[in-house]
């Protein structure tokens, strides 16, 4: 399968060059589903994911977990089309499971100031999980605002806008195979 794997590319009028590759992003989500599934060997967990970035992630991560599970999403929103987070988390979707006495994993593409996840995770805990855990791709450590506890996290980042393998600038580039930063030039001196 030929995977969308440019080294630059352009996206809404900016230009982005590669920062975490293909490779390295599997090598890393194959780690955490193994982990998962040694962690969660006999809990029948229910996959949480966060749209629209979570899905690709998400996608991959299930195909390296090896023990029975569902999946479900729901969908928020709390940048719309900018770089920076609005500061207000609108629920745009709900998940359909009854999560009461299961062990849920929820799974996001990026965790940056916390706000969504701390949402999420007040959220879930309403419905009475039997056990609540969190998974992220990215964190962006210097960035959060919000105490989340994070369980596991894939790269841990600093604050860079981030673009591909699920993660959109104005709703495009999701499907790069990759994930890319802006290509900031070095002034001459």
């Amino acid at each position: 399968m030929d995977l969308y794997t440019p080294e630059f590319v352009h996206c809404n009028g900016e230009k982005f060059r590669v920062y975490l590759t293909h490779e390295e992003i599997q090598d890393r989500v194959k780690k955490i589903g193994q982990k998962i599934s040694n962690d969660f060997y006999d809990r029948h967990p229910i996959f949480i994911g966060v749209l629209n970035g979570s899905f690709i992630f998400l996608s991959d991560l299930m195909r390296y977990v090896h023990i029975p599970c569902e999946v479900d999403f729901l969908k928020l929103s709390s940048y719309g089309d900018e770089k920076v987070s609005s500061g207000q988390v609108t629920e745009l979707k709900e998940i359909d499971a009854d999560i009461r006495g299961r062990h849920v994993i929820l799974v996001e593409d990026i965790v940056d100031t916390g706000l969504s996840m701390k949402f999420l995770i007040e959220k879930l805990k309403r419905s009475h999980p039997a056990s609540l855990t969190s998974v992220s791709l990215l964190h962006k450590s210097d960035q959060t605002q919000h105490n989340v506890q994070l369980d596991y996290v894939g790269f841990r980042i600093p604050s860079l806008f981030v673009l591909g393998y699920g993660l959109d600038f104005a709703q495009e580039g999701r499907n790069l195979a990759q994930i890319y930063i802006i290509d900031k030039k070095v002034p001459d001196n």
